[in-house]
């Protein structure tokens, strides 16, 4: 096991920390080990400060922005309330269209599924047919979600 510490810096510096209490004169070797230890975690620290407090900050400002869009969303729908409304209504009937489509495309897929696995071609002439329509559907609804009135 000797061997194994001289073979390896790291594992000999290491075994040579002494962390217990001792009124004796430590070793200069250990010391100056334990003296760069304490120093790196010293500065790990600050550094792990530094990143926390950017964080916070960082954190701050999206929620700021965030309340910013709300508040303006809030007086769009104050302003806007028929039109929020059609939205909502709108926002509804598309979902239920995009659930038939999705249950269109998980049929094609279940009933073309060794074509898909097999061949690149069938698999971007599918991506191709219903990407496209879905990544839309998806935006679309998006939007009239976010006007859509609340019911609250």
């Amino acid at each position: 096991m000797a061997s194994d510490s001289q073979d390896n810096p790291l594992q000999a510096a290491f075994s040579s920390i002494d962390v217990t209490a001792s009124t004796g004169s430590p070793d200069t070797g250990a010391a100056d080990v334990n003296t760069l230890l304490a120093g790196l975690m010293r500065r790990m620290i600050t550094e792990q400060e530094t990143s926390n407090t950017l964080l916070k900050e960082l954190i701050g400002q999206m929620q700021a922005q965030q309340r910013g869009r709300a508040d303006e969303l809030g007086k769009w729908k104050k302003a806007n309330p028929v039109l929020a409304n059609r939205c909502r209504v709108a926002a509804e009937t598309l979902s239920d269209v995009q659930n038939e489509f999705l249950m269109g495309l998980t049929a094609e897929v279940e009933d073309s599924e060794d074509t898909l696995r097999d061949s690149d071609y069938m698999l971007q002439e599918f991506v191709d047919r219903y990407g496209p329509r879905l990544a839309h559907l998806n935006g679309v609804l998006q939007v009239l979600s976010q006007l859509a009135a609340n019911d609250s």
